[in-house]
């Protein structure tokens, strides 16, 4: 496996709770291919919003975060190895994956996004797809929701090889939508003026940072800062930096759980507290 070291420094002076966080280097990683969350930077090294996540939750904790970009494959086999000491590449959660490891709080809502060419119909709802063509990364989740909807909606799949090939089917006419992950598609429009966001179906889900089931303190101490980094407004500026979206009200973005992790899963603490932010 290739590796790819990243120089992440979180100040250490900067310490974020009440009471003493012993400065120290953690170990984490990313997916350094999952644009627009952390991918290659022309200049070297890796860029993207959970690089900047990463670096902020050092400041937070003070401590240094050596980052480390590998093949999404390895890294939950790795951080239950001991390699890493939690990944900071958007995971995310479920009640399977909750069985053996422990999770923070949601930080970001992980849901089903289409895309169509800019001054197209408005599409409320599914329904609104009906006699459309939806173009989709051949293999993927969304390709398989798509296709098991078919005639309950009654729109035209059509697989490419790659999620860019599929939303230039779009601008070519050839698709009227493409439906990815809400991240993904969002850094899409983003980077291109020919397209816009269209009709966003939420699954639910939330991506969070996993951890080892004996790492509660950590687990907890992360909890934490990503609350302050809710509160203060960080995670929405990173949102709109890489996005160009700003969090809806009751997001995982913007919302503060009780308890530290995910409300209703396997590993939740339900304690009480107050984070201390700064």
């Amino acid at each position: 496996m290739n590796f790819m070291k990243i120089a992440a420094i979180g100040a250490v002076t900067a310490m974020a709770f009440a009471g003493s966080v012993e400065a120290k280097t953690y170990k984490v990683a990313v997916d350094g291919t999952f644009a627009p969350h952390a991918m290659p930077k022309l200049s070297g090294g890796v860029e993207g919003f959970n690089i900047d996540f990463a670096n902020e939750l050092g400041k937070r904790l003070g401590a240094e975060m050596d980052i480390t970009a590998a093949q999404w494959s390895g890294l939950l086999p790795g951080m239950q190895a001991g390699t890493y000491d939690f990944l900071v590449a958007p995971t995310t959660l479920t009640e399977e994956r909750t069985k053996s490891m422990l999770f923070s709080e949601g930080y970001l809502n992980t849901d089903f996004q289409f895309l169509v060419k800019k001054g197209a119909p408005a599409v409320t709802d599914l329904a609104g797809f009906k006699g459309k063509v939806i173009a989709v990364n051949k293999g993927s989740a969304y390709d398989q929701w798509a296709r098991g909807l078919e005639s309950e909606v009654g729109w035209k799949v059509e697989s490419y090889g790659t999620q860019t090939d599929a939303v230039r089917a779009v601008i070519s006419g050839r698709a009227f939508a493409n439906v990815a992950g809400n991240t993904g598609v969002a850094w899409a429009v983003k980077k291109n003026p020919m397209i816009e966001l269209s009709y966003l179906h939420s699954t639910g889900k939330v991506f969070s940072v996993p951890f080892r089931k004996d790492s509660a303190e950590l687990r907890n101490k992360v909890d934490a800062a990503i609350e302050c980094m809710k509160l203060d407004g960080t995670m929405a500026k990173l949102s709109e930096k890489w996005f160009g979206v700003t969090p809806a009200p009751g997001s995982a973005a913007i919302t503060v759980q009780p308890g530290y992790g995910e409300p209703g899963f396997e590993g939740y603490d339900p304690t009480e507290h107050t984070p201390s932010c700064s």
